[in-house]
């Protein structure tokens, strides 16, 4: 079975002499491919080659992509001075010193404590430079996210496989009562009429009639026979692998109505156990194909 499911974690480093990358992935269901990057503004320019690098490799869930970069070297950094900045500043300070008549005379060191007089910028690698950085570290944690993703689908789809058995055990058993209950309403049904009547002026056709009646209302044969051909055509869908998770859904919420009808029409305790226990089953298998890329 080539399945996966989308909850799933990998995560891989890249390092170099003065710096250092990591990349990191988690993911949650989803119906759609719900990619959430968060990463330094150095890497910014390299967000739609990350974003495409992932689409190739995922169909569906929340994904949360944390990149980190730490860069240890000295390139690139300077102090920049805003002398408009500094001088208006000054300026004011002068004016509410003369406003208020004081004489406290305004130093440089309290100019450049204003905000934004002096600023620190980096000017980092260039986008090339950093994505053949990135670019390993970013595969290799993919690597790692699609191959936990696959073993959780690998083991989702050995327990799908395991509900489905015992899902078709419990139609089988509602197929096998069917003739018994259809009997037992005969049965309860001649003797009603013969305790009334007492025996004598018993009309066979209409007993016939009666229990044909009955036997139409109670009828499942339609929706277990559904029921067989959606468990098959599951079975089938999970052999084949690949993206199925939608399909499977759409198939498990048409066994849950099959299984529905089959409960409304029982008249029957032992039928509307297997019924309740059937519908159980489904919701369980329903909400691990949801799991399911």
């Amino acid at each position: 079975m080539d399945l996966r499911s989308m909850t799933g974690f990998g995560g891989a480093e890249s390092s170099s002499a003065d710096s250092r990358i990591s990349v990191e992935l988690k993911s949650v269901n989803s119906r759609f491919l719900d990619l959430n990057i968060k990463m330094p503004k150095c890497l910014n320019a390299l967000e739609a080659r990350i974003r495409q690098r992932i689409k190739t490799k995922l169909a569906r869930g929340k994904v949360d992509l944390y990149i980190t970069y730490e860069d240890y070297s000295e390139r690139g950094r300077k102090l920049r001075l805003n002398m408009e900045l500094a001088r208006a500043y000054f300026e004011a300070m002068q004016q509410i010193g003369t406003e208020l008549g004081l004489s406290r005379e305004v130093s440089v060191r309290q100019i450049a404590m204003q905000p934004e007089v002096l600023q620190l910028s980096e000017e980092g690698e260039e986008p090339e430079a950093l994505w053949e950085q990135l670019r390993p570290a970013l595969d290799t944690a993919i690597q790692h996210f699609v191959e936990a993703r696959t073993l959780e689908g690998e083991n989702l789809g050995r327990d799908l496989l395991t509900k489905l058995s015992e899902m078709e055990e419990l139609v089988c058993r509602i197929e096998l009562r069917a003739p018994e209950i259809v009997a037992n309403y005969e049965k309860r049904l001649r003797d009603k009429v013969t305790e009334l009547l007492g025996g004598s002026g018993i009309e066979e056709s209409r007993i016939v009639q009666e229990v044909t009646v009955y036997a139409d209302k109670v009828c499942t044969d339609e929706e277990l026979v559904r029921l067989h051909s959606h468990v098959d055509n599951m079975r089938k869908k999970l052999g084949q692998g690949g993206e199925v998770g939608r399909e499977l859904d759409f198939l498990a919420q048409e066994m849950n109505r099959e299984a529905n009808t089959t409960l409304s029409k029982a008249n029957d305790l032992i039928v509307s156990e297997d019924a309740i226990r059937l519908k159980t089953l489904i919701e369980k298998i329903r909400e691990q194909v949801q799991n399911l890329e």
